[in-house]
């Protein structure tokens, strides 16, 4: 008999020695912190994620478990150059690996290069996946090429007089490089 894990309720251990693995297409919705950063938020927005476990066993013989995460989802937010909509590619393929409790993660933590996590029989795989996606979000999200060309100008009036009038600050090198010349 397989043994189902949910992803709302998810024993890390057995999954791991199960080498269990999990998919899901879910909506973006049932991501509420994420949803709260949307624009234009629809139903038919996916977050397509897979994880695996496994326990890897180290040369002193204890074994190690390990869950692999793969996130992808496409984000609407607003381009902060053209201000219009732009859909944000958000790819998260991360490995955590998973010690005896809090106390212990933190201990370990500034000498590990991994992502450490405790153990837990209820671990929430939908809270770690939408924490993933939301560190991936664009602080100044753009399109690669905006739709319609940006006017840079400004619209304060008294800035645009002060820039024209402001002399050019190497007009006084051209003047040198004169005087050099005709000596």
């Amino acid at each position: 008999m397989t043994k189902e894990f949910s992803p709302d309720r998810l024993d890390i251990k057995a999954f791991a020695q199960a080498g269990g693995q999990l998919s899901g297409h879910d909506s973006l919705l049932k991501y509420e912190r994420l949803a709260q950063e949307a624009k234009g938020l629809h139903p038919d927005l996916l977050v397509d994620w897979k994880v695996a476990g496994e326990v890897r066993t180290e040369l002193g013989g204890t074994g190690q478990v390990w869950l692999h995460l793969s996130v992808h989802a496409s984000f609407p937010m607003e381009c902060q150059r053209c201000m219009t909509p732009v859909d944000v590619p958000l790819d998260v393929e991360r490995s955590f690996r998973f010690v005896a409790d809090e106390a212990t993660a933190e201990a370990l933590d500034d000498d590990c290069d991994e992502d450490l996590l405790a153990l837990s029989r209820e671990f929430d795989l939908r809270e770690l996946i939408e924490d993933e996606l939301l560190m991936a979000l664009p602080v100044v999200p753009k399109h690669d090429e905006c739709p319609s060309s940006v006017p840079l100008a400004s619209s304060d009036e008294d800035f645009e007089a002060a820039n024209s009038e402001k002399p050019n600050p190497f007009a006084a090198l051209a003047s040198l490089r004169k005087d050099e010349k005709g000596t």
